[in-house]
């Protein structure tokens, strides 16, 4: 995490824990969701436009880059946390971005307790991980065609190169 200090909004766990407490006594709505957001996308756009509206504050919990190796195999990230950090606090609706070793958020989810846990409608709400330590969920209809994987296959179709 020491690699994204000076992101005055990329925290470590206890640092964000801390921000939520004060957030929430200031009756502040914490909305919280989480990805790899490896190739920034119009679909990872319309989630974070649409989660942000949801609330006041919008947490992006980020997979670490070990975490998304193993999640997404061994040529992954494309883009390091670091630079997934910057690019998403660039954002407008993103107002804090948090970085997870874990395969899931369940962990983070725990010691953070949002009020609001967002993810993609492909998500069905059985399989949410961490719902119940939130007490609202909302699935954001998933934008076809756009991810991550299909545009690594269009480039490597286009550029001719080996397929993924």
């Amino acid at each position: 995490m020491k690699d994204l200090k000076n992101l005055s909004r990329a925290l470590t766990r206890k640092e964000m824990q801390t921000e939520v407490k004060n957030l929430k006594k200031a009756g502040e709505k914490i909305v919280f969701t989480n990805g790899c957001f490896d190739l920034l996308h119009v679909g990872h756009i319309e989630l974070l436009t649409k989660a942000k509206n949801l609330g006041d504050v919008l947490i992006v919990a980020i997979n670490s880059d070990k975490s998304l190796g193993c999640l997404k195999g061994q040529k992954r990230p494309l883009i390091g946390q670091k630079d997934r950090a910057k690019l998403l606090l660039s954002l407008k609706c993103v107002d804090y971005v948090i970085v997870f070793d874990e395969q899931t958020p369940k962990e983070i989810l725990s010691e953070l307790l949002p009020d609001v846990l967002v993810k993609g409608s492909d998500y069905k709400s059985s399989e949410i991980v961490g719902k119940e330590y939130v007490k609202k969920i909302h699935r954001v209809p998933f934008v076809r065609g756009r991810s991550t994987t299909n545009l690594i296959k269009l480039i490597v179709n286009r550029y001719g190169y080996k397929k993924v």
